[in-house]
């Protein structure tokens, strides 16, 4: 199989180079919470080798997988609670960054300095968000999600996949309503209406709405970007009676980097829901709708992982693609804005997107 990591593995333009990394200064998910246990656990997100784990009051910390001494990876170390044990030689790093203790000297130096980045963390709806700012940004901007993830009022599942390609790709799916009547048009939710559209974009007051005229509660026939400390994406299915209470079948979707090649997708399927009607669709979607949703979602994955070499330079776009081309300029213009702000800084300040 062939993916479109070529596409982003080299990039002349600094602009498009650091998109490719990962465009910083928001809030991203970087795992779901039940997979942040008592052991600390390694994962990169961003280029960035971060060590996650939970403090004895259930928090989460969330450091730069390197110890300062020599450089081991601390996610292969232990958890002291609330600090984190090197295995190559016990030195006990906070959730801070802070050597606490450095067992084999006394009195060591090394000792009550900050060695090593923190990120700030947030958990909500089941997923551990860390804030990936530069030296411009390093304070985290609010984190406002949707209210189909915190409102009480609603009802949510988790869907995390790894795809094999660079995460603007995957923004680039969601930002395509026009591929459901095509690539999932066998699917159980999204075989309904025209297959063909007329296509606009509207400004909403966290982004922009891209959405067909003319069509609405039929099939895929709108989704929306926000930009809310964190970039999310909505959008709502049409759901017959027979898969539950509820009506439309709500999804909230983010795309997180991993490398220049790799991401990781975080979809939360959503209805608003309350009291017997939301066990009921509980239990409907554990044991019926839930191989249905994974089936659509191997579907975006495959095609984008077999998407030609160098795919987005030899694009012809068509009117459909307007609010995809529409996403792709607003991000260009943030990483603009973030790297001539780093470069505005101090030019002895060491700049954390390199």
């Amino acid at each position: 199989m062939t993916s479109p990591q070529q596409s982003t593995s080299i990039a002349a333009d600094p602009v498009q180079a650091y998109l490719d990394r990962g465009l910083r200064n928001y809030w991203y998910p970087v795992a779901p919470s039940w997979q942040v246990a008592n052991a600390p656990i390694g994962l990169t997100r961003l280029g960035d080798q971060i060590v996650l784990w939970r403090d004895n009051e259930g928090k989460v910390h969330a450091l730069e997988d390197r110890c300062p001494h020599r450089g081991a990876r601390l996610s292969l170390g232990w958890n002291l609670g609330g600090s984190v044990a090197c295995w190559y030689h016990g030195i006990e790093v906070d959730g801070s960054g802070t050597v606490q203790k450095v067992p084999a000297v006394s009195a060591c130096p090394l000792e009550g300095q900050k060695c090593v980045k923190s990120y700030p963390v947030e958990e909500h709806a089941g997923a551990i968000f860390l804030w990936f700012g530069d030296d411009a940004n390093k304070e985290p901007a609010p984190l406002v999600l949707p209210e189909e993830l915190v409102g009480d009022e609603y009802a949510s599942f988790l869907c995390m996949s790894h795809w094999k390609c660079n995460y603007q790709y995957a923004i680039d799916n969601v930002m395509d309503p026009m591929h459901g009547a095509y690539l999932h048009a066998t699917s159980h939710s999204m075989a309904e209406g025209d297959k063909q559209a007329d296509m606009r974009v509207r400004k909403t007051d966290t982004g922009l709405m891209f959405e067909k005229v003319n069509q609405r509660d039929v099939n895929f026939d709108w989704v929306e970007l926000g930009e809310t400390g964190c970039l999310w994406m909505r959008l709502a299915i049409p759901y017959k009676k027979k898969f539950g209470p509820g009506g439309n079948f709500g999804i909230v979707g983010f795309a997180t980097p991993v490398d220049n090649d790799n991401c990781q997708v975080y979809f939360w399927r959503t209805r608003k829901v309350s009291g017997w009607q939301r066990d009921a669709w509980r239990f409907l979607y554990r044991n019926r709708l839930e191989g249905l949703h994974w089936a659509v979602l191997e579907q975006d994955r495959y095609v984008l992982e077999s998407l030609a070499p160098n795919a987005r330079d030899h694009e012809f776009l068509y009117q459909h693609d307007v609010g995809m081309t529409r996403v792709r300029r607003m991000l260009k213009q943030r990483a603009q804005q973030h790297l001539a702000a780093l470069e505005a800084l101090p030019k002895n300040t060491e700049h954390a997107h390199a």
